[in-house]
């Protein structure tokens, strides 16, 4: 193969692919009109649970909501 094959634009720029596909996805969901643009709006939250451990043993699990805006 090639060594100087051209890198991937996301790359250059010194970013991960996730990021650049959550950049696209943002841009993607503000150009939306109403109705279409407040459902995907609501879609992007991301809810989790984050469970400690101490000595082993788990504890009490806290649930996390994010936007995955930054």
């Amino acid at each position: 193969m090639a060594s100087n094959a051209a890198a991937p634009f996301w790359r250059a720029a010194g970013m991960t692919y996730i990021t650049y596909s959550n950049i696209c996805a943002n841009i993607v969901r503000n150009c939306l009109k109403e109705p279409y643009k407040t459902e995907a709006l609501s879609r992007e939250k991301v809810h989790f649970a984050v469970t400690k451990f101490v000595d082993g043993n788990p504890q009490k699990p806290i649930v996390r909501s994010d936007s995955g805006t930054e």
